[in-house]
């Protein structure tokens, strides 16, 4: 049985497209998989993973339930979203009112950042092919030349 950190490492990687080596490169792994906890709580995000556990393994069927499973679903759904979001930008967004309505309100589910490193370290500038302005300087001039965007895995381009 894999550990609940794994689990959640895991359910990222399949959220994000991103690899493990990437996301345990951010150095926020632990601190996301804690922010869930605080924000939606332990048996969500428990629910979350098991959901997630329960999956087939790593094929069109796994994808097609990760669709279907969590993103489809009503609690878990807006969770996930929120966590993409997270691994993306690092904050964590308010969750929407319809899921508050009809799970809750929880206190700790509001709008903000979870630190300044997970600014830095947010998924979307190694996906965009950019740097966060402000850190992590490319180096001297580089600016003037269109960003590099890295392939995406699994997609015939040739562009």
């Amino acid at each position: 049985m894999s550990s609940r950190f794994d689990v959640f490492l895991d359910l990222s990687v399949e959220l994000t497209a991103f690899s493990r080596f990437d996301l345990l490169g951010t150095g926020l792994a632990e601190r996301y998989l804690a922010t869930l906890d605080k924000v939606v709580g332990g048996e969500i995000t428990d629910a979350l993973l098991t959901a997630f556990v329960a999956l087939p393994p790593e094929n069109e069927a796994r994808i097609q339930g990760v669709r279907t499973t969590i993103l489809g679903d009503e609690l878990l759904g807006d969770v996930a979203r929120a966590l993409i979001k997270l691994w993306y930008s690092g904050t964590w967004f308010e969750l929407p009112s319809a899921w508050t309505q009809r799970f809750g309100a929880r206190p700790a589910d509001t709008t903000f950042v979870i630190s300044p490193d997970a600014y830095i370290e947010g998924l979307l500038w190694k996906a965009i092919g950019a740097h966060p302005a402000g850190a992590k300087a490319p180096g001297f001039g580089s600016w003037a030349f269109p960003p590099k965007i890295p392939a995406v895995p699994g997609i015939g381009s040739k562009t």
